[in-house]
């Protein structure tokens, strides 16, 4: 309840409204179009048609005829906010989380464990994101517009910490990079074997920060003779690559870094290698790590989530700038629907002690609840109990079960044709 009432306070702050309007004669005077009024607008996760979401908007709020304004007016004044306002805002609320709130915060032996992964999102085709974004080719002679996604996640917690969008050219290892400025001691990141090399593992090292990265077999031959040698783990040194301009890079071949290396058997008589800062073979023996390893699928899963359930690629505009507000609006309604429901797992899993079955929140059919709500929820002058204690009963109302030993074959057709995967029918569109 604290930390809604700050991101409210935050809101209507003029201090957010300074730093964050374009220019510094933007919303100087009083007009129609408040700045507080259009960041919750683009709150409301506009994905049908703008003059549609506008009304339904404007009829909410129960807005005089005379206070009401046009769509036009409205595109006008998106582009006098700066996207990086809905990056603030969700930074707000996860430091708010982590602050004084140890009795709350789940941990993995004491760490607080994060994943960094990255996806792409498909755009509008138009010139200007066409420039900015890059282009991309399937296996026709058909392109798109696309750009590269980024988020350090909480795995433990499922908050996005930080979230970056940016041209499809720019590589997953640089925006983990520049993700880490928001990690610090005693963080365990997880990565997938896109991410490994020299450089990048030294960066983890220089700034004390633990990791595990999946390697893949080829990827040198040290993990090659590691892997023939059937050995569960082992301490190694690696240096960098003889092509590698370490100059450029500010490395020195003559200061290896030390690493261990971990056999993780699957199903099937496949092998995975993982690599870790994590020395200690008593307090971290070689079994935990298949399943620490597994634990990321969260931020795999949480992908699904934006696409699907956000549907963040059914965008309200078609400039760059209205691109990264609809993404980074997005990012920030996903912590808010995770800690309405941090509020309520207490009261989830005293429920589920009487069932057959565990319970889980429903999350597409949280942000259907969550439209219109979430503007209630902070634009409302009165106490935001009410709207809030009325979505955690929607919420509870509307829970689903957890049937386990459940998986589903991965269809990989559907990304070398980059199709979007089908809605099932057990699934439709919420927002």
């Amino acid at each position: 309840m604290l930390i809604f009432k700050k991101l409210k306070a935050e809101l209507f702050n003029d201090t957010l409204k300074t730093e964050f309007r374009i220019s510094e004669k933007d919303f100087t005077r009083k007009r129609k179009q408040e700045f507080s009024t259009i960041l919750l607008l683009m709150l409301n996760m506009l994905r049908k048609s703008l003059s549609l979401e506008l009304e339904n908007f404007l009829s909410f709020l129960k807005i005089s005829p005379t206070q009401k304004f046009t769509k036009s007016a409205f595109v006008q004044a998106r582009k006098k906010i700066s996207p990086i306002v809905f990056k603030h805002l969700s930074h707000t609320l996860i430091e708010e989380f982590y602050t004084d709130n140890e009795c709350a915060i789940k941990t993995w032996k004491g760490f607080r464990l994060l994943a960094v992964d990255g996806s792409r999102v498909t755009l509008p085709l138009t010139k200007e994101l066409k420039s900015y974004f890059g282009e991309t080719k399937n296996h026709t002679t058909t392109s798109i517009v696309q750009a590269r996604c980024s988020v350090l996640y909480d795995l433990e917690n499922n908050y996005v910490i930080d979230g970056e969008l940016a041209p499809v050219s720019q590589g997953e290892r640089a925006m983990a990079l520049s993700h880490l400025t928001h990690c610090k001691q005693g963080d365990l990141i997880l990565y997938d074997r896109g991410y490994p090399s020299y450089d990048f593992i030294k960066y983890h090292i220089t700034n004390n920060l633990d990791y595990v990265i999946r390697v893949q077999i080829g990827f040198s031959k040290l993990i090659i003779n590691f892997e023939k040698s059937k050995k569960k783990s082992q301490i190694v040194t690696i240096s960098p690559g003889i092509y590698i301009k370490q100059s450029d890079k500010g490395l020195d071949k003559s200061k290896p870094i030390k690493v261990r290396l971990i056999r993780v058997e699957l199903p099937k008589g496949q092998v995975e290698i993982l690599m870790t800062s994590l020395y200690d073979i008593k307090s971290y023996p070689n079994s935990i790590f298949k399943s620490l390893y597994y634990k990321r699928w969260n931020v795999e899963t949480f992908y699904d989530e934006l696409k699907n359930k956000l549907k963040v690629e059914h965008f309200s505009g078609y400039s760059k700038q209205s691109i990264l507000q609809d993404f980074y609006a997005a990012l920030f309604i996903s912590n808010i629907q995770r800690l309405i429901v941090s509020e309520l797992e207490d009261e989830i899993a005293e429920k589920n002690k009487q069932r057959r079955l565990d319970y889980k929140i429903n999350k597409n059919l949280s942000y259907g609840f969550l439209k219109n709500r979430v503007v209630e929820l902070f634009f409302t002058e009165s106490s935001i109990e009410e709207p809030l204690n009325e979505l955690k009963q929607l919420f509870m109302e509307n829970m689903v079960p957890i049937r386990p030993n459940r998986s589903f074959k991965r269809d990989l057709a559907k990304y070398r044709t980059r199709t979007k995967p089908k809605i099932t029918k057990n699934q439709k569109d919420s927002i």
